[in-house]
């Protein structure tokens, strides 16, 4: 097919987990005194402890104050979402136990247990491990790279399922951009009924943006050297009848 990639690899659970951590705009606490919701309202430090901004009379501060010694006090929940309008927009959940403390006005979290679900499966991700990893170098901008790719850059995201096996592309109604990350692009192929993602991993990481530039060139030239698959050309096909 055209596809001589060699770099293959893709993000580990613990670099995952921060990626959605350092992206995510809103979360859903849980402690003693029930559920609540916050948008714009937390901080990530680079241990990854989450600094929530909250009244003074939320019931998480009364659950941060009283919770047993030693014992989780709440629980937060991330989503992962596409900042492309996909079938399935929610790509990987995380929820991290530990404890709150008061601490300068603000409610300081800190993880005691790590969960990342993704479509992969769900995974436990060492707590140590979680401290130590470092976010994507791209997540902060994966939605607006996204978007662009999406928006301005439809012909080229036709032109990159030329490295998608013919067989995964049988039916395909749209493919869309889903994921990027310093290790490849992922693409959603949605058909009538169902659909499934093809990952296309770059030759080398992509530590910033200019390197992210330099490694689609690339994908797009190997696809510009790949015939068209023939599930596609069927369905074009089809559709021009």
């Amino acid at each position: 097919m055209g596809d001589s990639h060699t770099w293959a690899a893709a993000p580990a659970a613990a670099e995952q987990a921060r990626s959605v951590l350092a992206a995510a705009w809103s979360c859903a606490v849980t402690a003693e005194g029930g559920r609540e919701e916050f948008v714009g309202a937390h901080t990530v430090t680079d241990d990854g402890r989450v600094l929530l901004d909250v009244p003074e009379d939320s019931a998480l501060v009364a659950a941060a104050v009283c919770a047993p010694r030693g014992e989780p006090s709440a629980v937060l929940e991330f989503a992962d979402v596409a900042p492309v309008p996909v079938r399935g927009r929610i790509r990987a959940r995380l929820w991290l136990a530990g404890r709150l403390a008061v601490a300068d006005g603000q409610l300081a979290f800190r993880p005691t247990r790590v969960v990342l679900r993704r479509p992969s499966g769900t995974v436990v991700v060492d707590v140590d491990e979680f401290t130590a990893a470092a976010p994507d170098p791209l997540a902060l901008a994966e939605a607006r790279l996204l978007t662009h790719l999406a928006d301005c850059h439809g012909d080229a995201v036709q032109r990159l399922t030329r490295l998608v096996d013919p067989d995964s592309l049988y039916g395909a109604a749209r493919v869309r951009p889903l994921a990027v990350d310093r290790h490849g692009l992922t693409l959603r192929i949605e058909r009538i009924r169902d659909h499934g993602d093809v990952r296309l991993p770059f030759h080398a990481p992509a530590d910033e943006i200019a390197q992210l530039t330099e490694r689609v060139h690339v994908l797009l030239a190997q696809a510009s050297a790949t015939s068209c698959p023939r599930a596609l050309q069927r369905q074009r096909t089809d559709g021009d009848g």
